[in-house]
């Protein structure tokens, strides 16, 4: 029998490898501490929310379509800049803020 890892698909997210890779790539437009917005929206409980800024409801689902397909409002795809595990850690890291 084969492990979810060992047929390539993401483990459950780190959220401190998150972290990490948010501080690389996202905190220069979210800040991580506050909900004040930077370029972005500020991130702090941002699961706690009952809404997106796009007005969509805060589940796993759609902070991760933001994440991969970015937003009309200017965020950028990170489908293609980040693995499918960085993208896992990063949502596992934005429930804890």
């Amino acid at each position: 029998m084969f492990s979810v890892n060992s047929l390539g698909a993401a483990q459950p997210g780190d959220a401190a490898k998150g972290k990490a890779t948010f501080s690389s790539n996202c905190d220069v437009c979210h800040n991580a501490d506050s909900a004040e917005d930077k370029v972005g929206p500020g991130l702090k409980g941002l699961f706690k929310k009952a809404n997106l800024a796009n007005k969509k409801k805060v589940t796993d689902a759609t902070v991760m379509e933001l994440i991969n397909k970015g937003s009309t409002a200017g965020m950028p795809a990170f489908e293609d800049q980040l693995s499918e595990q960085e993208r896992a850690d990063v949502l596992a890291y934005l429930k804890t803020l």
